[in-house]
């Protein structure tokens, strides 16, 4: 063996070692970046009813509303989340939602679940989920049913 192919060896598990290190501090970096992504409601949304479940890819978020008090779920933990009431004149009122016990629960008193007491009722409603870098944000009405 020459020179050049045992100093090859001696470098060759440096440099796969920084690159893997460059890689994840690019990775982490991209992951961070303001992103905006949006939810679309996965067939009809009835949050009276406890049947009103966001997507985007893999990431899913259920709405629902008891007892005046609105809760969001998620399948990956969120930093933040703002619901947003829509009246008919295009006017948002937001509701900033407070975490339950953990990132994947939030939760807020709304007047939402007055809003959606009758059968046909419908409102529209925004969400706002903040993940690190990205933010779902999501535009439904829901319908209730029963």
């Amino acid at each position: 063996m020459n020179k050049h192919t045992k100093l090859a060896f001696m470098v060759a598990p440096i440099l796969a070692v920084v690159g893997f290190i460059a890689a994840d501090y690019y990775e982490e970096n991209e992951a961070a970046a303001n992103k905006i992504i949006q939810l679309v409601p996965e067939g009809h949304c009835d949050i009276a009813n406890k049947n009103c479940v966001l997507i985007s890819g893999d990431f899913k978020i259920n709405v629902s509303d008891e007892a005046g008090v609105t809760e969001v779920n998620s399948t990956f933990p969120l930093d933040s989340a703002t619901l947003f009431l829509v009246d008919k004149s295009d006017k948002m009122t937001p509701y900033p939602l407070g975490m339950k016990k953990s990132p994947y629960y939030w939760r807020s008193n709304t007047p939402l679940g007055g809003l959606l007491a009758n059968k046909g009722d419908s409102y529209k409603l925004r969400l706002i989920a903040k993940i690190k870098g990205g933010q779902y944000i999501g535009e439904f009405y829901t319908q209730t049913v029963k």
